[in-house]
């Protein structure tokens, strides 16, 4: 058994994570791969500081410090990689919900022109952004020969859309019921763009306490921080340096940068 494996063992969910984050590999395969580059970027790492250390300490602690950075980047860079697919999962549930309610009313008004369900997931996976490649899966599952039913139902399984979710719950129940679909998804829709005023409306209330936050924190605090640094040091003549001038600017355009991220992290990905 190889070192794969028992950490696919160890991580019984990540069949299903891969599935969702449309990353077409075994667990078996990614974990693999996920080791080989974080050996790769551990060396990397350890050779870099081997040269940056080798001349200024005493072999032995030159020995330990490699190790160390080994140890530590591997476990790091195996982590990161190893829950990549979670963040990639969260990128494509916003990107998929700013998509779903234009997708789900296309396809309502598809339907109500007499258009059959197979004709409208087809033309669906024909556009709308990332939501045309869940379509497109249902219709390459159908096309293989899978009922319409299951192939909605696997496709509601892996999304991680709650809102998309909906949309295809609605097609698969009344499919199996046989009633009229065009009711049922109307109102679904209605329900998702409420949902959408409001996550516009709640953001509109964090914005202005974000951003009263981002004026103190990202840029009065640190103006004012700047300033009486420089004054204190010119009564105590103390000297200072470019470099460090250089790294203070650098600090405070991580930390603006730091707060923008905030900001466009909190918006909610919506087109009404």
């Amino acid at each position: 058994m190889g070192v794969e494996n028992i950490v696919v063992r160890k991580l019984p969910g990540l069949k299903k994570l891969l599935r969702m984050a449309h990353i077409k590999q075994t667990p078996e395969q990614y974990v693999k791969r996920a080791l080989r580059l974080a050996f790769y970027a551990a060396f990397a790492l350890t050779a870099t500081a081997f040269f940056a250390t080798a001349k200024m300490m005493p072999p032995q602690k030159v020995v330990a410090i490699m190790l160390t950075v080994m140890a530590c980047s591997f476990v790091l860079v195996l982590f990161f990689l190893v829950n990549a697919p979670k963040g990639i999962i969260r990128k494509r549930q916003r990107e998929i919900d700013k998509d779903v309610l234009f997708a789900g009313r296309y396809m309502l008004m598809k339907i109500e022109s007499g258009s059959p369900i197979i004709s409208t997931l087809v033309d669906a996976s024909k556009g709308y952004g990332i939501a045309a490649k869940y379509f497109k899966e249902i219709v390459d599952q159908i096309n293989a020969g899978v009922p319409v039913e299951d192939a909605l139902e696997e496709a509601r399984n892996y999304t991680s859309s709650e809102k998309f979710k909906r949309v295809l719950w609605q097609l698969v129940t009344t499919l199996k019921t046989g009633t009229d679909v065009t009711g049922p998804l109307k109102a679904t829709l209605a329900a998702i763009a409420n949902e959408q005023v409001i996550e516009i409306k709640e953001y509109g209330k964090k914005l202005n306490s974000l951003m009263l936050f981002y004026m103190v924190m990202a840029c009065v605090a640190p103006s004012l921080g700047l300033t009486m640094f420089l004054i204190i040091g010119s009564f105590i003549n103390l000297q200072i340096s470019g470099s460090v001038m250089y790294g203070l600017l650098f600090l405070l355009a991580i930390l603006q940068g730091f707060f923008l991220l905030m900001i466009k992290a909190a918006r909610p990905m919506v087109e009404l």
